[in-house]
């Protein structure tokens, strides 16, 4: 299959879940992931994403409740956030707070789900996938803390406190090696790829084949993701461009450094321009700063 026939996931469930047959889409992946039977009962919230083209189109938020009452925050992220952790505690806390009603008893805060899919290195770990739960463990004896029989009883049938407090994933899309070994894999080479092979069969995924492709989007949806993915790829050259404006001042720096070092210990300058890179100007220009900062030490010696 062509690339350019697939629309991309987040696209898609921001747009396109308007009935049971696209529901059944988005309950795949989240049964593969959750290793559970996930049916979808409603989208009470949508957002990210936006029309407006100049929105950094970098983050896609959706809340799902599924039929055990059970939340489900998922949120796609193709820039790169240092606190995206703390946005990502924020987000459940959020849901929480506002999905119980002022006077209800705690015991009717909702279990929440928070899904992240990622497309940049999101803190350090070699995996792609990466799951987060409370547990309670023993300071001096190890055991974990369990929940007694009459809580068990009451809190229909829960054993661990894990069961009541938020959980989190995050699928660092970037890091999967493109080798499908299970179901969930199969999601994931999409989510990286924009395709599903023909042997796929991961719940879910063969409808997303027939329905979400491009060539079945109306005229006027199929222009705003066509500009979509124009701007994803405007925003991923910024980046890399970014990157390698950082390395080559990072490079320069050293250079700089390295001549400077080296002309205070006399070294010939054209063993200088051969070892640093630099020009017979930069680096006469830096002798120059150098010698006048040794005259006024409260100047400081920089390269122009």
């Amino acid at each position: 299959m062509n690339n350019r026939n697939l629309i991309r996931f987040d696209w898609a469930i921001k747009r396109l879940l308007r009935n049971k047959a696209d529901y059944s889409i988005l309950e795949g992946f989240l049964s593969e992931l959750l290793k559970d039977d996930i049916t979808i009962q409603s989208i009470l919230e949508s957002e990210g994403n936006q029309k407006i083209y100049s929105d950094k189109f970098n983050r896609l938020d959706m809340l799902v409740k599924n039929s055990k009452d059970e939340l489900v925050v998922i949120e796609i992220q193709n820039e790169n956030e240092y606190d995206y952790f703390h946005r990502m505690a924020y987000g459940t806390a959020k849901v929480i707070s506002e999905y119980i009603s002022v006077g209800e008893p705690y015991k009717n805060i909702k279990k929440v789900f928070s899904i992240n899919i990622v497309y940049f290195d999101l803190g350090q770990g070699e995996d792609y996938i990466y799951h987060g739960k409370t547990d309670f463990v023993g300071v001096h004896i190890s055991d974990k803390l369990k929940l007694s029989a009459k809580q068990t009883e009451l809190l229909g049938g829960k054993t661990d406190p894990f069961q009541v407090f938020s959980e989190y994933y995050i699928i660092k899309v970037n890091n999967f090696d493109d080798i499908a070994k299970d179901p969930l894999d199969q999601w994931i080479y999409y989510f990286k790829n924009n395709e599903i092979r023909d042997d796929f069969n991961a719940k879910g995924i063969g409808k997303a084949k027939e329905l979400w492709r491009v060539d079945n989007l109306p005229e006027g949806e199929r222009e705003s993701y066509l500009k979509h993915i124009e701007n994803l790829h405007y925003s991923a050259s910024m980046s890399w461009a970014l990157k390698v404006d950082a390395e080559d001042r990072v490079k320069k720096e050293k250079a700089i450094e390295i001549a400077r070092i080296s002309k205070n210990k006399g070294v010939d300058l054209e063993i200088i321009i051969q070892s640093t890179g630099l020009s017979a100007a930069e680096i006469n220009a830096l002798w120059l700063c150098t010698y006048t900062s040794r005259r006024r030490k409260n100047k400081k010696c920089i390269l122009r």
